[in-house]
């Protein structure tokens, strides 16, 4: 299977126009984990994003006193990273692997050229990402609730 082939199945991309999958393919190669690999930390430079395709990645974040306290684990089909796409380019959270995964990663400054040379492109992929961004922000809050004691049925913000 071809990095454009897993484009066009993953979820994250479901309904771009094809016209779109050979650039971003332009930018992307397959890569895999091993359990136990760190892919980032919070505050380093976010040079790039990932579509998961198999594995666990969890993300966390470092909480004084606690050491590194685990959000979300991203499984296939899920995206990872966000941050690339907003300066100052820096990571908000960590990521190791869980478990052997494979991923597409992407160069996230040439994904930004397009971005910017496409303006639907980029409206539709900066929708998407808002929405990846949403969900780990709730996912981060609830877990905080969680450490400190208090209940995680919280409403979805909006």
């Amino acid at each position: 299977m071809t990095t454009l082939d897993v484009l066009r199945a993953h979820p994250f991309l479901a309904g771009l126009p094809e016209a779109w999958l050979p650039p971003l393919a332009s930018y992307a190669r397959p890569v895999v984990w091993h359990p136990g690999h760190r892919l980032f930390r919070a505050e380093q430079p976010a040079e790039r994003f990932w579509l998961v395709r198999g594995g666990q990645v969890t993300l966390d974040f470092a909480v004084p006193g606690r050491g590194d306290v685990e959000i979300e684990t991203i499984g296939a089909g899920g995206v990872l990273g966000w941050s690339w796409l907003f300066p100052p380019y820096r990571w908000q959270f960590g990521a190791v692997a869980g478990q052997r995964s494979t991923a597409i990663e992407f160069t996230a400054a040439g994904v930004r050229r397009l971005m910017e040379s496409d303006d639907a492109l980029g409206r539709q992929l900066t929708s998407r990402f808002m929405s990846v961004v949403v969900d780990r922000l709730h996912a981060a809050r609830c877990r905080l609730l969680d450490l400190y004691g208090y209940p995680t049925a919280l409403p979805p913000t909006g």
